[in-house]
C-alpha cells in the first residue's frame, strides 16, 4: 500500500488473514462504528477481505458495515453539536483534518445533501463530515438520509465489485481507493443531473 495509507499494511494483511473468523463481523461491526467518529481505519480495508473469504455474504456484510456506519455518523453528529469546542474540534485538528473540516464547513452552505452524500461516498474523512454536521448544524434529518444513501452504495459497490472480480478488484482498489470511489461519485453526479434536466418541473 502506498501513500499516506502505507503505515496500514500489516493491519491490512493481519485483518485478511483473519477475515474468516467467527468474530471478524463483531469487529467489522465496530470499526464501522468507530471510523465514523473518531478512528483513522477506513471500513472499507476490512471489507475487502471478509467478503473474499465469504463472497457469498457479500451484500449482508456490505449492509453491516453501513447500518454501523450511520449509527457511528449519528454518534459524531451529537458528538459535533454537544462537544465540538470541548472536545470534538480539538480531537480532529490533532488528527490533521483541520484544511477538511474548513473545506466542509464553507461548502455545506452551498448545497448541504449533496455535499454529505459526496463526502460520504469519496475517501473524504467520513468523521469530519459527522461531526462537522453536527456541529454547523447540518439538518438531522437531511444529514442522516444523505449518509444512509451515501455509505450503503459505497459499501455494497465495494463488495459487489471484490465478489464478481475477486482479488484483481481487491488489490486495484486497495492502491488506487480514491481514484475508484471519486469514479463512482462523477457516474453519480451525471445520472443526478441528467435525470433532473430530463424530469419535469
Amino acid at each position: 500500500m502506498k501513500g499516506k495509507l502505507a503505515f496500514l499494511e500489516k493491519w491490512y494483511d493481519a485483518t485478511k488473514r483473519a477475515a474468516g473468523h467467527k468474530r471478524a463481523t463483531p469487529i467489522l461491526c465496530a470499526v464501522s462504528f468507530a471510523e465514523s467518529s473518531f478512528f483513522p481505519i477506513p471500513v472499507d480495508l476490512m471489507l475487502m477481505p471478509m467478503v473474499q473469504a465469504r463472497p457469498k455474504a457479500w451484500w449482508r456484510l456490505a449492509l453491516i458495515a453501513s447500518f454501523f456506519s450511520v449509527l457511528g455518523g449519528i454518534f459524531g453528529y451529537f458528538l459535533g453539536m454537544l462537544f465540538f469546542d470541548t472536545i470534538a474540534g480539538p480531537v480532529l485538528e490533532r488528527m490533521g483534518k483541520l484544511d477538511s473540516m474548513n473545506t466542509f464547513s464553507d461548502k455545506v452552505n452551498e448545497d448541504g445533501a449533496l455535499w454529505v452524500f459526496g463526502a460520504g461516498f469519496t475517501p473524504f474523512p467520513y468523521k469530519v463530515i459527522t461531526i462537522m454536521s453536527g456541529a454547523i448544524p447540518v439538518s438531522f434529518g437531511i444529514f442522516v438520509t444523505a449518509s444512509v444513501l451515501s455509505r450503503t452504495l459505497r459499501f455494497l459497490a465495494v463488495a459487489g465489485i471484490v465478489r464478481l472480480m475477486g482479488e484483481t478488484a481487491e488489490r486495484w482498489m486497495k492502491e488506487h481507493f480514491a481514484i475508484f470511489t471519486f469514479g463512482l461519485f462523477a457516474v453519480l453526479l451525471v445520472l443526478y443531473f441528467g435525470l433532473k434536466a430530463v424530469m419535469p418541473h
